[in-house]
């Protein structure tokens, strides 16, 4: 077995986790807290030990060693840094990104070094950590490659500023497992006899987490949360109930060295660690490097976004055309005052006077903030006209001037914008839509459609933008501006400022937004999310001939109700369940012959399952990711009226399906039926969720 060099600078990831209070908890008893450190094992005041962050990410460290190809008999951890941007809240969603960054060859005495980098986010926004996780192929060595470069850290020549000493118990690994790391090493003697060791060994990370403790206990007593950096070189290996001393020198300050020893041999297990600590950096969401384009920023809603954007360090192209309300007229005074004001707060920004209403207004707006800065990061869809006259009245030339403003302008900037965010693989779009286009307004339907056309617009670049970081929301905002100023009753004007709308704006153009596709109503210190619910409705019929009329009288109560409504991501899941509407029903029983009882033998037999004339034209790569004891990573080529089924992650799968082990053979044997798996969330599919929709036609299991 191999190491796979070619997973070196490949994306790993988005890999996603839960977790609550009591696995903060767990991890803290997991590493030795207890009654003498309660805000680390008590859901009241609750504060996260820090090197939590490493146990949280276990998955995505698995993927590390699965897609390096590591010799599990030979793996071991053997350097581990981590740099804490924010403190980690007792609950959320962790999302992880990153990539393998170096493989060295230090030798087939030695082993290989794989190298991971990764970074993690909070579901509230903040990026918490970025680790560095170097793993120890002790038996993938000799494959000609470089070696690792040396790196060692200097120890005072004088007895520890602190010494800490701790006593895991004999039990400790059974319960570290439980936060993630399960590898067999730990906890399964005959493997770790096999890998070379008397018995189970400690985990390193279970280790790194009672050091965690001892440093935060003696340099930042009760404030875990100043903890900026840990990092250490795992030497050696610690059999459970073996007591321990960690020894702490302060070099500077806010900066210590470390290292932890068996106290019963006097080897050192964990050295070359480094504490870094202070204090907790200011939460605050900043721009600086990145370049802004706020449409129709001459006044208003877009002066707001403008002034905002470039307090916070953005560089910004101040878009506006300077006509009436109406859309008539042009002049630069708007824009330019806006740029002055900007310069004399000490920000940096240039005017444009284009209009978005036609394609070169769009282009040229985007080359000013080429010219003028370089690149452009974020997109705010601001810019808008009123003509007002009820439907029957509404001339085809107001209708047009308003849907070109608003519809076309956002496309005629956007497009352009998207073209560099998708080569730099970065961006973040706004666009503009309204209650009225949301919910209606009379006398306004050429407005109204021209904002909900806003609306799905944003639906399908989101999806085009996805994989490149491009993330593209919409706000309906409430707020004082020249096309409201005589619309809104005066004694509501103070109170609908557009400052109130600028905040959810300024989060959705940052990089701290993870979300895409979705639509908030802002204004008066009210936000909240909008969105296009599907009811459950009703499917009506055998599936082979159409339902009458009167039988779709009859169900129209079930097909009018929204309760337990949901939202579809992209038109593909909507799609999706119309066509499994009549999917085959479940088997009480699987067919005889007691079919699969494993997934590795699922795959296995994929092969001989294939029908290769279901197969004419079909060019196509299933993902499988799938979880639990007897889960793993495969994919399945199908092209050219072939079929290829291999284990491990394919570079570009059409679609990914992810099931718990047991739930994909029950699905598999037919006692799960796919739509049944689907709809209750057994079964997730990323990617092109359609050609999912072949796999029981390609296969006959």
């Amino acid at each position: 077995m191999a190491l796979n060099l070619d997973a070196i600078g490949k994306k790993i990831g988005p890999v996603t986790k839960d977790y609550s209070w009591k696995d903060v908890v767990l991890y803290a008893l997991g590493v030795g807290a207890g009654f003498d450190e309660l805000e680390y094992v008590y859901e009241k005041d609750l504060k996260v030990i820090p090197s939590f962050a490493v146990a949280a990410i276990f998955e995505f460290l698995s993927y590390i060693g699965s897609n390096a190809n590591i010799d599990l008999s030979g793996i071991l951890h053997g350097e581990q840094d981590l740099i804490v941007h924010n403190p980690i809240p007792t609950e959320g969603t962790l999302t992880t990104e990153g990539t393998i960054s170096h493989i060295y060859d230090n030798g087939k005495k030695k082993g290989a070094l794989i190298v991971g980098e990764s970074e993690t986010y909070h579901s509230n926004g903040q990026k918490l950590f970025t680790a560095v996780i170097t793993l120890v192929g002790r038996k993938d060595g000799g494959f000609g490659g470089e070696p690792a470069p040396k790196s060692e850290v200097n120890f005072p020549e004088r007895a520890p500023d602190f010494e800490v000493d701790a006593h895991p118990a004999p039990d400790q690994p059974l319960l570290y497992r439980l936060s993630g790391d399960v590898f067999q090493l730990h906890v399964d003697p005959e493997f770790a006899r096999m890998a070379g060791f008397e018995q189970p060994i400690m985990h390193g990370l279970c280790t790194h987490g009672f050091a965690c403790r001892a440093l935060i206990n003696s340099l930042v007593p009760g404030e875990p949360e100043k903890l900026r950096r840990l990092k250490c070189r795992f030497s050696k290996a610690l059999y459970p109930g073996d007591p321990i001393k960690t020894r702490i020198w302060k070099t500077e300050d806010n900066q210590a060295v470390w290292k932890t020893i068996n106290t019963r041999t006097d080897e050192e297990i964990i050295t070359n660690g480094i504490f870094e600590y202070g204090e907790v950096p200011k939460d605050e969401i900043r721009f600086d490097g990145q370049v802004a384009v706020v449409t129709g920023a001459g006044g208003g809603l877009g002066r707001a976004y403008a002034l905002e954007l470039a307090k916070r360090g953005a560089k910004v192209v101040v878009n506006d055309f300077g006509g009436s309300r109406d859309g008539t007229g042009g002049a630069s005074t708007p824009a330019d005052e806006a740029v002055k004001e900007i310069e004399s707060l000490g920000g940096e920004a240039v005017a444009n006077y284009d209009n978005v209403a036609t394609p070169e207004g769009g282009e040229n707006i985007i080359k000013t903030a080429l010219d003028a800065f370089g690149t452009v990061d974020i997109v705010i869809n601001n810019a808008g006209i009123l003509r007002d006259k009820s439907f029957t009245k509404m001339e085809p030339e107001n209708w047009q001037a308003v849907i070109d403003v608003h519809l076309n302008g956002a496309y005629h900037v956007t497009r352009p914008a998207f073209k560099v965010m998708r080569e730099k693989g970065y961006g973040r779009v706004v666009m503009t839509t309204s209650a009225a286009g949301l919910y209606g307004n009379f006398g306004q339907s050429n407005y109204s459609a021209a904002k909900m056309g806003m609306v799905g617009l944003m639906n399908t670049i989101k999806l085009e933008g996805k994989k490149h970081d491009i993330r593209v929301n919409t706000v309906a905002p409430l707020a004082a501006s020249r096309l409201t100023e005589d619309v809104l009753p005066p004694d509501l004007l103070d109170k609908v400022k557009p400052e109130y709308v600028a905040p959810i704006v300024i989060y959705l153009a940052s990089n701290r937004c993870k979300e895409t596709g979705c639509i908030y109503n802002a204004g008066m210190n009210s936000f909240n999310r909008a969105a296009v619910v599907t009811g459950p409705g009703a499917t009506i019929g055998d599936g082979e001939n159409p339902p009458s009329v009167e039988a779709v009288m009859d169900e129209f109560g079930k097909i009018d109700s929204l309760k337990n409504g949901r939202e579809y991501p992209e038109l593909n899941e909507q799609v999706g369940e119309v066509i499994n509407a009549f999917s085959k029903p479940a088997r009480q029983e699987p067919e005889a012959g007691g079919g699969l009882t494993s997934v590795p033998a699922v795959f296995e037999a994929m092969e001989n399952a294939f029908d290769p004339d279901a197969a004419k034209g079909v060019d196509v790569v299933f993902q499988y990711h799938i979880s639990g004891d007897d889960g793993g990573d495969w994919h399945c080529v199908v092209k050219d009226e072939k079929c290829q089924v291999a284990s491990g992650v394919h570079e570009k799968p059409t679609c990914t399906l992810k099931m718990k082990d047991s739930d994909f053979l029950s699905m598999i044997n037919g006692t799960l039926p796919a739509m049944q798996a689907y709809t209750s969330g057994k079964l997730k599919i990323e990617g092109d969720i359609m050609k999912s929709q072949l796999i029981e036609k390609l296969f006959k299991m």
